[in-house]
């Protein structure tokens, strides 16, 4: 095992750790009123997310990765589409886009201002939108 540890690293050494983004979860209806109205302040940030699709997984931990932005900046609310549908149904209508999975929406002053879906979630620049 010694051959392969040194060619390959030891497994601790592979494991990266963990990064926790400070999610909200979305998980009724009333709360987009309620991100509507904070974003008149603070901008809003909607993850739908497709616990069942491994596209939908990827894109989620490349989008953690690359978060980098201080939660007094912006609340980050993460829906579980599947567990949740009537609220990702009533997003899509609340804020006036057709529904994909994995998709992202920011939200300023009551308006969907930007949203994405799949692959092109990774390349958004949230500090833009703060």
């Amino acid at each position: 095992m010694g051959i392969f540890n040194d060619l390959f690293g030891k497994s601790s050494e592979m494991k990266k750790e963990k990064k926790s983004l400070p999610w909200i979860p979305l998980n009724s209806v009333e709360q987009l009123k309620e991100i509507e109205q904070k974003s008149a302040t603070k901008t809003q940030v909607i993850f739908k997310h497709s616990t069942s699709c491994g596209i939908s997984r990827m894109v989620l931990n490349m989008f953690t990765d690359k978060y980098d932005i201080a939660s007094n900046q912006m609340d980050i609310y993460f829906l579980d589409l599947l567990a949740n549908r009537d609220v990702s149904n009533e997003t899509g209508i609340h804020f006036q886009v057709l529904h994909q999975s994995p998709q992202l929406l920011i939200i300023k002053n009551g308006v969907t201002v930007f949203h994405t879906s799949h692959g092109a979630i990774s390349e958004v620049q949230l500090e833009q939108y703060i």
